[in-house]
């Protein structure tokens, strides 16, 4: 997503072009929909809301979004405005507090294993167990975007890393090591995952 959202659509944006918002939007809305279907406890209807809330004011606001505070990834700023959104909508449901204890505690993990990441690299044990979707699909959610993306296009799209490194213009060594840093953050995202949700059941 970084690439879109320069100063110069920021600009357009905030002046009220059309298609910048558009772009916005149409960028955002598969990401923020994976990233909140989890965190409100897969239910279709209350995540459509959410990220229709989370776009909503996501454009409201634009003027406050800051690329320095989030390294140029809008991204970022999106999933905070969209962790606001997921706790109004739980607020009242009983599974609301253990749902927001559960993600409370993935995200100051996934901080800290992202952080880690470049300095020890997880063991490709921990994917050999048997792995349900359902957890494949949660792990995929929590992935940043260009993670994410690239893992779909290798992986279930079967797409060569020579296709890659056109669409994405960039070399084949460049996507490469794209890959190599996304498989890690899948392992490091699952591990943390299984974790969260075996002291969850466990309670």
């Amino acid at each position: 997503m970084e690439a879109i959202f320069d100063a110069h659509w920021r600009r357009q944006a905030i002046a009220g072009s059309t298609e910048a918002v558009t772009a916005l939007a149409e960028e955002a809305i598969r990401p923020l929909y994976r990233f909140c279907f989890y965190r409100v406890g897969q239910d279709p209807d209350v995540c459509e809301d959410v990220v229709q809330e989370t776009l909503t004011r996501a454009i409201r606001e634009l003027h406050k979004y800051d690329p320095s505070r989030s390294k140029g990834n809008i991204f970022s700023w999106l999933t905070g405005l969209a962790r606001n959104e997921v706790r109004r909508a739980l607020r009242g449901r009983r599974s609301a507090q253990s749902l927001e204890a559960l993600w409370e505690r993935m995200d100051r993990e996934l901080l800290n294993l992202y952080a880690r990441l470049a300095e020890q690299p997880f063991d490709e044990e921990v994917l050999r167990r048997t792995e349900t979707r359902e957890l494949v699909n949660a792990t995929m959610s929590q992935l940043p975007p260009h993670y994410g993306s690239v893992l779909e296009e290798r992986y279930v799209e079967s797409r060569s890393v020579r296709d890659l490194a056109a669409a994405l213009e960039i070399s084949e060594k460049a996507v490469e090591s794209l890959l190599s840093r996304a498989r890690e953050a899948f392992r490091a995202t699952f591990l943390a995952l299984t974790h969260s949700l075996t002291l969850e059941t466990n309670r």
